[in-house]
């Protein structure tokens, strides 16, 4: 492993972070009722970059109040879908105009390498908005020719209407913090709808530039609320009776915590949660190609990434070759920094985050497992961990069975098709997996055997903003991106008339 040295953020970031950040209510930024504030801090360092608004419940039913009047009788709801259209479009230029200074503060906030968060994060986030801001002009209902059997002399015209929900909830992370914001608030937006976005109290500032966005845009006022703060800000948001619709990406643990406090006035409810995705490598597959791809697998963003393919399932014959090169391969990680451009590997988001990442790891040496690469904590100061592969497992080991959310994966050894396909499918996730196989056939059956929501052959992280994504399982409810994400905001009315 080598390093990187930091460097400095560009003056338009520098500026940004210097001012205590509000909430965004009704079009206005305010500071938290309570007045209360929460330090957010640099992971590489742990030293705290800023301040932001400790919003709480009472600032959520304000943010409710904005949402609902802007729904109901603010110019939103008298808006033409090109006029929705357009706003969304000018979002993802604006969002392109501006991505190194977007990508600086998300490495700034989250760790992740400046470089990626430009390049990956940010663009793909603009393409997201655009992507949407199409579909806004292409939302429609069916005409439906009825039978109606027990009127057998009349004549009716029949047809379907799609409308929106109403105020919708989004709940997000604070791996990829604008992205995940940006896979919520574009088809929310796109369908009609108002919102109240919560973003990780670990993660806000690149939800805060954003809502500076909406506002040059022209977004009317109460459109887009922001509440910035802790749990309890999003249980308040999640629980709300004013609330039609949450959407929350996360935790399964959380997931479930929402989906109870949703039950009060049946809120419909979208989830994206936890995984602890297979990634299969045959025998006979290109080798080279499946090495660097099955260290991206579980490397990507840190391993912070609900996708990662941390159980790495490899064919026995190939075994100890290919783990000990994927070792080698991730040992050559440029550690450091986001804001160096050199980083490769940056650190994880918070203390918290590195003392579970850590815990997880200690607990596998104790099991018995044996780092090929890596099992230690990596500098002096902020939240690093090296990375490391772990063989020598046991499928009842915590390091193979639970959600890590840190660059660590666990290899196990299969013989044949049904032998990893049983394997693969033996947790309570069923977010992701990977096959690699130059046997196109073998690809398509393990394909359909595995259980996940997204399945991607001689690749990994296969991603597209018109492909679906969602999870089997305890992976979550509902699936983004694509069209079926103005599905989640939207509800279909029958209209029969009559002639």
């Amino acid at each position: 492993m080598t390093t990187s040295t930091e460097s400095r953020p560009l003056p338009e970031v520098a500026e940004f972070v210097a001012q205590d950040k509000r909430l965004l209510i009704g079009g206005a930024w305010v500071p938290a009722q309570s007045g209360q504030t929460f330090e957010t801090e640099d992971p590489a360092t742990g030293r705290p970059i800023t301040r932001v608004a400790q919003g709480d419940a009472q600032d959520v039913d304000r943010a409710v109040q904005a949402a609902r009047i802007a729904f109901e009788e603010g110019p939103w709801a008298r808006m033409k879908p090109n006029e929705r259209e357009r706003l969304l479009w000018r979002v993802g230029d604006i969002l392109s105009e501006r991505a190194e200074i977007f990508g600086q503060l998300e490495a700034l906030d989250n760790g992740k390498a400046a470089t990626i968060a430009t390049a990956v994060d940010t663009a793909w986030a603009a393409d997201v908005w655009r992507y949407n801001a199409g579909l806004a002009t292409k939302i429609k209902g069916d005409s439906v020719n009825v039978s109606m059997p027990f009127s057998p002399d009349g004549r009716f015209h029949a047809y379907t209407l799609r409308q929106p929900l109403g105020v919708c909830g989004l709940i997000v992370p604070w791996n990829f913090p604008l992205l995940m914001a940006s896979w919520k608030l574009a088809p929310a937006l796109a369908a009609g709808n108002t919102v109240i976005l919560k973003p990780a109290e670990q993660t806000p500032l690149t939800a805060l530039l954003l809502g500076e966005v909406f506002e040059e845009a022209g977004f009317p006022p109460g459109v887009v609320n922001i509440v910035t703060g802790y749990g309890d800000a999003g249980a308040a948001l999640s629980a709300h009776d004013g609330v039609d619709k949450v959407a929350f990406t996360g935790s399964t643990e959380v997931g479930k915590k929402i989906v109870h406090a949703a039950a009060g006035n049946l809120k419909k409810v979208s989830l994206e949660l936890g995984g602890k995705s297979p990634n299969i490598v045959y025998a006979d597959a290109d080798l080279d190609a499946a090495v660097a791809g099955s260290v991206a697998a579980w490397m990507f963003n840190h391993g912070q990434c609900c996708v990662a393919g941390t159980r790495l399932f490899v064919q026995r014959e190939i075994f100890d070759d290919f783990t000990q090169a994927v070792a080698d391969a991730a040992a050559q990680a440029k550690i450091g920094p986001g804001l160096d451009p050199a980083t490769e590997l940056g650190p994880l988001v918070s203390q918290e985050q590195f003392d579970r990442v850590d815990g997880y790891i200690q607990q596998g040496l104790a099991d018995g497992a044996r780092a090929l690469t890596g099992g230690k904590r990596w500098g002096t100061e902020g939240y690093f961990v090296e990375p490391t592969v772990f063989v020598d497992v046991r499928p009842d080991f915590s390091i193979v069975e639970e959600e890590i959310f840190g660059p660590v994966v666990a290899a196990l050894p299969f013989d044949g098709e049904d032998d990893v396909a049983r394997a693969a499918n033996d947790s309570i996730y069923g977010l992701a997996a990977g096959i690699w196989t130059r046997d196109i056939s073998k690809a398509h059956r393990t394909a359909a055997a595995v259980q996940a929501g997204s399945v991607w052959v001689n690749q990994y992280n296969g991603f597209d903003t018109a492909l679906p994504f969602g999870g089997f399982k305890q992976s979550g409810w509902g699936r983004e991106l694509g069209d079926c994400a103005i599905d989640l905001y939207t509800q279909t009315k029958a209209v029969n008339v009559a002639l």
